[in-house]
């Protein structure tokens, strides 16, 4: 059952699903504060570089999610017509009525951040990977990790869908960080790519809750529910990053 959150007003000031908006701004606070962190560590090579600008990214991600996504929406009234041609190709792929579901255009810098943000873990877990694995794999991956996101982008701008986003970040996190932090966590037994795959997890109960719109309560609906756990996912994010940070086969990976 999904349930709609009413808005309330604060001081006079409108503010739409605010629960949501809250958990959205615990997602960036947990993703600011690993940032912060994260960049005192005294490590220079590409791992360190795309983990904090994961963090960074991501922050900045579900801030505007969170404060133009949901809570103040009804400030951004902005029309969008996907071009007819480009429409009727997609729906061969995935039906007429996925398409249909378009939304307000101003999502559009939340959701192509966090594609970014995914992005920037998928190649931190490659780097990290890299001594373990044969080097024509991880320059593969590195490209494939840069043609994926082009295409999700330019397919969720013209859709309008954030269907596309939720395929990205699943690809992203179930396919590419998995599997590279598997790697190295069965032959290393890395605790950074161990706290890696639980983020992971938590990543994914939050996918589950949000794509079957399973929620308690009008104040802790399904968004409330992946939010919180997103922000359990993010906190274990960290604690990988610092154990991989400090972790010595890093000396292997080529620094910048």
């Amino acid at each position: 059952m999904e349930f709609i959150q009413p808005s309330i007003d604060i001081l006079g000031i409108q503010i739409d699903e605010p629960v949501t908006t809250f958990t959205d701004l615990m997602v960036s606070a947990v993703c600011f504060y690993a940032f912060i962190k994260l960049s005192r560590i005294p490590v220079h090579n590409k791992v360190h570089l795309y983990l904090r600008y994961y963090f960074l990214s991501m922050g900045i991600a579900t801030t505007i999610g969170g404060l133009i996504g949901h809570g103040f929406l009804y400030l951004f009234n902005t029309q969008w017509h996907s071009p007819d041609i480009f429409v009727r190709a997609l729906s061969h792929i995935f039906g007429e009525n996925l398409l249909k579901n378009i939304a307000n255009p101003w999502k559009l810098p939340g959701w192509l951040t966090s594609m970014f943000s995914i992005m920037l873990v998928e190649r931190a877990s490659i780097e990290y990977a890299r001594p373990l694995i044969k080097p024509k794999l991880g320059n593969i991956f590195a490209w494939v990790n840069i043609i994926e996101l082009t295409t999700f982008v330019i397919i969720t701008f013209l859709t309008l869908n954030f269907f596309f986003v939720e395929v990205h970040s699943a690809y992203g996190l179930l396919v590419v960080v998995t599997s590279f932090n598997l790697i190295v966590y069965i032959k290393t037994k890395s605790k950074g790519s161990k706290l890696f795959l639980i983020a992971v997890g938590f990543s994914a109960l939050g996918a589950l809750f949000f794509m079957n719109k399973w929620g308690f309560s009008i104040w802790f609906n399904h968004f409330d529910i992946s939010h919180v756990l997103m922000t359990i996912s993010a906190y274990f994010f960290y604690l990988g990053a610092k154990k991989i940070l400090t972790d010595p086969m890093l000396t292997k990976v080529k620094t910048n």
